[in-house]
C-alpha cells in the first residue's frame, strides 16, 4: 500500500520521537525501526528522514551526538528531550482522538455498506 504524502507526513514525527524515545539511535536505525514496526508498509528515504530529524532538533524535541561506531565509522545519534516527551503525550492524544472519530464514521459507512442492496454506497 502507498501511504498518501499528507499520511506520511502527518505520522512521521511522533512516529519519529517515539522510537527515539526508545533510546539513542541514528538515522538508518529508525528507517529500518519504522520499517520493522509497519511490517515492511512503510519504507522511509533517508531524504525525508534527515530533514525531519534536523527539524526536530531545531525545535528543541531531540538533541544530537556525533559518536564512532563498532566499525569505525561516525554517526550522529539522537535523544530525546523533556520537550520531545511532552510532544509525544500531546500527540498520542491527538492521534487518538482522530483514531477514534475515524473508526465512528467507518463503522457507520460499513453499516451503511452492509444494508444496501447492491454493496453501494447510498447517501443519507
Amino acid at each position: 500500500m502507498n501511504l498518501s504524502k499528507d499520511l506520511m507526513a502527518a505520522s512521521s514525527t511522533p512516529l519519529v520521537l517515539a522510537i527515539i524515545a526508545e533510546g539513542e539511535t541514528y538515522g538508518y536505525e529508525i528507517v529500518k525501526r519504522v520499517e520493522e514496526l509497519s511490517g515492511g508498509a512503510l519504507t522511509w528515504t533517508d531524504g525525508m528522514m534527515y530533514p525531519l530529524l534536523h527539524r526536530l532538533e531545531h525545535q528543541g524535541y531531540l538533541r544530537s551526538l556525533w559518536r564512532v561506531a563498532d566499525t569505525g565509522r561516525k554517526r550522529k545519534y539522537y535523544a530525546i528531550t523533556p520537550a520531545g516527551k511532552q510532544v509525544i503525550v500531546e500527540q498520542r492524544q491527538q492521534w487518538e482522538l482522530v483514531n477514534e472519530a475515524l473508526n465512528k464514521v467507518w463503522k457507520e459507512f460499513n453499516e451503511k455498506m452492509q444494508g444496501s442492496d447492491d454493496h453501494g454506497y447510498q447517501p443519507a
